[in-house]
């Protein structure tokens, strides 16, 4: 299995919605043309950012198979595939590698907390049935349960899983897989904020929500880190900053999207039992919309 190594800044697609609920495609095909002009190294559909939980298996299939077709092979396309059903998790990841995708996307199993060894026998179980290089994806906040970096390090040497997400929020421990890691194992930053020091400490990147909104700037970002533009690079999260904030002050999606439609570019649609963002907090994202430059 040969793949392209991920780095850089990939983006966790919000998934566009019509005002009937109905997946608004030409929003969509328009949404992945912009990021990839603007400069991101990978997409990332059917995540928690795209709203993958309200999808029926079809409308899951046809987002990533818009996203690749409108990809058209200038960017990796990590296709979510996430269940903490196993077997499911295993039939998902074929239907998404059908579709498409360069990548798996597999958030660890939420709600029935494995223990870690169990998290570990559910990722190899994935990488044996599907020849597609995976992303492990860990965020507690989310699951209920925390992959600690001895268990990454451990994932990391199955082949077939090239990656993690780390959205723990403990720099620590991205520090600890970072340091054990090989070389062809990618360490992602899973917070947008922590994406600078990450990569200080020599991650690869991040799997960003703030990049649907602030695509170039993020991918800058990442450049400038990469090529040892330490101040240009601290420069430009300064000033992603406030954005980086707002954009989690509600659950995501919800600022994320209300940020696009401000900018006319997918309307402020959701599923339930996610709702539009509080009309209160919009005052805050339009301003550090335009620290960041998104709006005038």
């Amino acid at each position: 299995m040969t793949a392209q190594k991920l780095t850089g800044c990939g983006t966790a697609l919000v998934t566009p919605f019509n005002d009937d609920g109905s997946l608004d495609e030409g929003a969509l095909r328009a949404l992945v043309d912009w990021q990839i002009e603007e400069g991101i190294h990978f997409l990332v559909p059917c995540g928690s950012t795209g709203e993958a939980a309200t999808m029926t298996l079809d409308e899951h299939r046809r987002v990533v198979e818009l996203t690749v077709q409108q990809a058209r092979g200038r960017v990796p396309v990590v296709g979510g595939a996430g269940s903490n059903d196993t077997q499911k998790a295993i039939a998902l990841s074929k239907m998404v590698r059908d579709a498409g995708a360069t990548h798996l996307l597999h958030t660890s199993p939420m709600y029935n907390k494995p223990p870690q060894r169990g998290i570990v026998a559910h990722y190899r179980a994935i990488a044996e049935a599907v020849d597609l290089p995976i992303v492990v994806y860990n965020v507690p906040g989310r699951t209920g349960s925390n992959i600690e970096a001895k268990t990454t390090l451990e994932m990391a040497k199955i082949p077939g899983i090239a990656a993690v997400k780390e959205a723990s929020g403990q720099l620590s421990q991205i520090a600890d897989i970072i340091a054990g890691r090989s070389g062809k194992f990618s360490v992602l930053s899973g917070d947008d904020e922590l994406t600078f020091p990450v990569m200080a400490l020599g991650g690869d990147g991040i799997v960003s929500v703030v990049s649907n909104v602030t695509p170039r700037l993020m991918a800058e970002l990442c450049n400038r880190m990469s090529n040892g533009d330490t101040a240009g690079a601290r420069a430009i999260h300064f000033r992603l900053l406030p954005w980086m904030r707002t954009a989690f002050i509600e659950s995501n999606p919800l600022p994320a999207k209300a940020a696009l439609s401000m900018m006319g570019r997918a309307k402020n649609n959701l599923r339930l039992p996610l709702v539009p963002m509080n009309e209160s907090n919009a005052a805050a994202v339009r301003a550090a919309l335009t620290t960041a430059g998104a709006l005038s």
